[in-house]
């Protein structure tokens, strides 16, 4: 049986994650603030802005459920605050992106490596951005995040070295996030030209393709040989 742990799976990319990884020999655990009625994977309706008690529960069920072939964690979810300079940025806001984004990944990623020590094959796959190694004005918090993930990743990687461990750009997605930046106020986020080019441009990949992409990416002999990954170079 092979085990996989998906967060930020009630829509978007995640869901597309759950629903494809969800076939016979597969148990998924989707973790979100909601479920999703279309997903037939276990689902957790948690929220990962108060990230430990995620982290407790899944300490306890993977204690609880062993004999696991490979487990496999998707560190997924991540919430955009309103685009717009840091100093303008409402203080809640920031503090719910980097719970979610850099402080939920992080103690999951430590009970999934505690708690899976046994296991014959292990992953964990953090979902970057090209934002979190180049830098862009007006979206600081998630550029910080996904830098975290980054350097978490090359961290856990060399600790670990064993469990194969990437941090992966997936590409822009046609997401609710994409949504949020070609929305945002021009006057706070000049770069929202940019995002709605994409979009007029028909540069955005679908979730579901996405999905397929990284999980054929998941997948490959030498996962973890490349720790700091981007999907469209793979």
């Amino acid at each position: 049986m092979h085990l996989y742990i998906v967060t930020g799976s009630s829509r978007g990319l995640g869901a597309a994650l759950v629903e494809q990884l969800t076939q016979p020999g597969h148990t998924v655990i989707g973790i979100a603030r909601k479920s999703n009625p279309a997903l037939q994977a276990e689902q957790w309706t948690l929220d990962l802005a108060d990230p430990m008690p995620a982290a407790e529960r899944l300490q306890a069920w993977l204690r609880a459920n062993t004999g696991w072939h490979s487990a496999t964690l998707i560190n997924n979810a991540a919430l955009l605050s309103a685009p717009g300079p840091l100093a303008a940025t409402d203080l809640g806001e920031l503090s719910v992106a980097l719970r979610v984004g850099l402080e939920a990944p992080m103690l999951l990623s430590r009970v999934f490596l505690a708690e899976t020590a046994g296991v014959p094959a292990r992953r964990i796959l953090n979902i970057s951005s090209g934002l979190g190694r180049r830098a862009m004005a007006g979206s600081a918090s998630y550029c910080a995040v996904k830098a975290g993930l980054d350097h978490l990743s090359r961290a856990l990687a060399l600790e670990a070295p064993e469990v194969g461990v990437v941090s992966l750009a997936p590409g822009v997605i046609d997401t609710d996030m994409q949504v949020q930046l070609r929305g945002a106020d021009l006057a706070r986020f000049p770069e929202r030209t940019r995002f709605q080019g994409l979009k007029d441009g028909g540069q955005l990949q679908t979730a579901e393709a996405t999905a397929a992409s990284i999980i054929q990416f998941l997948r490959r002999p030498d996962f973890g040989k490349t720790v700091i990954s981007d999907i469209r170079d793979a």
